[in-house]
């Protein structure tokens, strides 16, 4: 794949598509499913027909990470107010941030956060367009949930709410640490859970720390250097054990999301047809011609046109199949992004 191809995954969307409110319940989102490597395209009317598609034996794979409130708004002692993403915490108190007006800091400039203006920050240092500040002694990551916000997708266009606050994370979130939502996963709820486990479908967790880099356009560089941004992830033991289990048996293997399948791709060693216990970090950058070979399955929304997220699910499928999907899904009203509508890819 050349950096020239990538207008092959272009799409028009209208704006009305764009799902900026969740649905009225997590299951009802509408499910379209397509073939892995056979094409048939089936469309239904909610999520929990996904059951219809899974046998007994199948094993699903969920990403865990929940969502910070990494959206803060800082304030100088003159009052002036920054809009700031906290992105990674790139040393022991030095936290890498999106600032906007950040033109207007200087090295050493003081910030407080607006809500109880009890955490200051210092202006250290700027890296192309983030800015590294350090945090004072009281700063961790539950700091982020005493002042910050939840930070929704740019293309919602609207503030956070409480609403946010809830449905912007899966019911099996456990760890602090992302600054996306795993979406793929916004649609299960704890009864469609008990009902695979019932069914005798495992439902298992690993943790994928979502990044910034999930929001960002693709450049030359990134094709260059087939690399993406890094991402830290941890494979349970439990986890791993049962994928390993499943792998010998045959069993199929789903994805609950591209975070998940990034997760699961970097700690499969192939030549052992076996996963990695343990913690790990992945700039993997999957694209039309690499081979998947962790996962049989994948449940995801549908992504941004021109995407990192869209030319991975165009390598797990085929990027025709997956572009027809794609125009099929416009055609018919589907919601798109994060509180968007799910498709499932998965061969009978």
């Amino acid at each position: 794949m050349k950096f020239t191809d990538l207008s092959e995954f272009d799409f028009e969307l209208p704006e009305e598509q764009i799902a900026k409110f969740p649905a009225s319940k997590r299951d009802q989102s509408r499910l379209l499913v397509i073939g892995r490597t056979k094409d048939f395209l089936t469309e239904e009317a909610e999520f929990t027909s996904i059951l219809k598609y899974l046998k007994r034996g199948d094993v699903l794979v969920a990403n865990h990470t929940r969502v910070s409130k990494r959206r803060v708004f800082l304030v100088t002692s003159t009052g002036r107010r920054h809009e700031s993403l906290f992105l990674s915490e790139v040393q022991p108190g030095v936290w890498k941030t999106l600032l906007r007006n950040s033109k207007k800091l200087k090295i050493g400039d003081t910030l407080f956060d607006e809500v109880s203006r009890n955490f200051s920050f210092s202006v250290i240092g700027k890296q192309e367009e983030f800015t590294l500040v350090q945090a004072g002694t009281e700063w961790n990551e539950e700091s982020f949930e005493k002042v910050g916000r939840t930070p929704i997708p740019p293309y919602f266009k609207r503030e956070s709410s409480s609403e946010d606050d809830i449905r912007y994370q899966t019911v099996y979130s456990k760890n602090l640490g992302s600054v996306a939502a795993p979406t793929a996963g916004l649609h299960f709820t704890p009864e469609l859970i008990s009902k695979l486990q019932s069914n005798e479908i495992e439902f298992l967790d690993l943790e994928l720390r979502v990044g910034y880099g999930t929001f960002q356009p693709l450049t030359e560089e990134h094709f260059s250097q087939k690399k993406l941004h890094e991402e830290f992830f941890l494979m349970p033991e439990r986890t791993t054990q049962i994928l390993n289990q499943a792998k010998k048996e045959n069993r199929r293997i789903i994805a609950v999301g591209t975070t998940t399948l990034r997760a699961l791709e970097a700690s499969y060693q192939k030549e052992k047809n076996e996963f990695k216990v343990g913690e790990g970090s992945t700039t993997l950058f999957l694209q039309p011609g690499d081979p998947i070979q962790s996962c049989e399955g994948l449940i995801t929304n549908f992504h941004l046109p021109e995407s990192s997220l869209l030319l991975l699910v165009s390598a797990f499928s085929e990027k025709n199949r997956m572009m027809d999907a794609y125009r099929y899904a416009v055609q018919k009203g589907f919601r798109f992004f994060s509180y968007g509508d799910s498709m499932l890819i998965l061969d009978p």
